[in-house]
């Protein structure tokens, strides 16, 4: 198991580039795969869930290489196949959740698990759903988690409920596949719709594959017997990866830019600017870039709802330890059932470093104004929590300990270089 050292004290200054963004290269994978023709995808992340996710399709049909680091073609399977074997979505949340609805447009029986951390994950709402659309599927153990069974034979189309609040990858996975039913389909959400951009990000890449999807308010209609067509993408920088880049430079005070963050992007986590702004950060927002250029001695706290942006919050927590008041982040609660418990493991390992975290009512509640020390961190298997200490040991006083960092390639394998490109003091052994 690798481990990092960081020592805290060092400015940043530099560029570097975000790594693509792994929720449009998901979404282009899939649709591409599900086209009847041939897709190209520049600039698409690898990284382990994506991994997963090219795995999947090709055991439904799909042809894909890749080209370098730069290009992945894909050759579509419009009528997924019958895996050959159990598909192993490793612990991609997204692709066991963007799969199995598809899985349903094959002819055989599909079996779907993954890892240790994926087979505690919810998919009870996503199996009643694709029920009410004719489609039999479980979960194996009966406990609405992987591994999950799923008859294939069609979808038959109809009316289904969803929460709006509890996955978006769910509405994404239903979203993908019902285009292809024997009939229309209505997904009616039955609350709000939390993490909106993401499901934007899926209705601009169905549109680019010539799907139509109509979304009114708190109603998906879906016609049936579409037809994807192929379609080329270039991705995008990806904003919650390099959202601990950029706070980092705002809690250091240093000067960075990172390139390929699109101004106009769909991505939710954008809203990152906006935070370091508000906390007294000065920063640049390009067409194609963002820039951090200092920021104020005393971070200003913040008061945030992260319902469509849960990814920042590991990030934002960081950021209020160095702010001089009380943080208040709220919409939290999801965060129990993503790689780890995240309102857990946040908790307990920035307390380590004398950081004051609470959990109260679906909110975290954050204590500035104190230092960090460097402190032995156990980043419970889950990328985003070992990135956000690995921000945080950046001005901590001493050195930090992160135990078990591979669990960072499953978002954002380049992560250590570019904080090493920055001039951060990091030991990797």
């Amino acid at each position: 198991m690798a481990e990092l050292i960081i020592r805290g004290g060092a400015l940043l200054h530099g560029s570097v580039k975000a790594p693509p963004s792994k929720a449009h290269t998901h979404r282009a994978i899939i649709a591409s795969s599900l086209s009847s023709g041939e897709s190209d995808i520049r600039n698409p992340l690898f990284c382990d869930d994506i991994s997963a996710t090219i795995r999947a399709c090709r055991m439904l049909g799909a042809g894909i290489s890749a080209h370098g680091q730069d290009l992945i073609r894909v050759k579509g399977s419009p009528k997924p196949e019958t895996p050959p074997d159990v598909i192993d979505c490793g612990d991609s949340g997204s692709t066991i959740r963007f799969i199995t609805p598809i899985c349903a447009l094959a002819d055989g029986i599909s079996v779907l698990t993954g890892g240790e951390s994926l087979r505690r994950r919810p998919m009870a709402p996503l199996l009643e759903a694709l029920n009410q659309l004719g489609v039999k599927c479980y979960s194996t153990r009966m406990d609405g988690r992987p591994p999950i069974v799923v008859f294939g034979g069609g979808i038959r189309g109809g009316k289904t409920a969803l929460r709006g609040d509890v996955s978006s990858q769910f509405i994404t996975g239903l979203l993908f596949a019902t285009p292809m039913a024997e009939g229309d389909t209505e997904i009616v959400l039955s609350t709000h719709l939390e993490s909106k951009p993401y499901v934007e990000i899926t209705l601009d890449t169905l549109r680019r594959h010539c799907v139509r999807v109509d979304f009114n308010g708190g109603l998906f209609h879906i016609p049936c017997r579409q037809e994807y067509k192929p379609c080329n993408h270039i991705i995008e920088g990806d904003y919650s990866s390099a959202a601990f880049l950029l706070a980092a430079a705002t809690i250091t005070n240093s000067h960075i830019r990172v390139e390929g963050l699109m101004r106009d992007s769909l991505q939710g986590d954008r809203i990152i600017v906006d935070v370091l702004r508000g906390m007294g950060a000065d920063v640049d927002l390009g067409w194609d870039y963002v820039e951090v250029k200092g920021a104020v001695e005393h971070l200003e706290p913040i008061n945030l709802d992260m319902r469509d942006s849960p990814d920042l919050v590991p990030v934002c927590a960081v950021l209020a330890c160095f702010s001089r008041g009380v943080s208040v982040i709220r919409g939290v609660g999801r965060l129990r059932f993503k790689e780890s418990d995240r309102i857990e493991a946040l908790t307990s390992e920035l307390s380590k470093m004398g950081a004051s975290v609470g959990f109260m009512e679906d909110k975290l509640i954050i204590q500035g104004g104190g230092s960090l020390r460097g402190a032995e961190i156990k980043p419970h298997g889950d990328h985003r929590i070992a990135m956000a200490c690995a921000v945080a040991a950046l001005k901590a006083r001493g050195e930090t300990i992160i135990h078990d960092v591979e669990c960072i390639n499953k978002s954002y394998p380049n992560f250590i270089r570019d904080l090493c490109l920055l001039g951060a003091e990091v030991i990797e052994r």
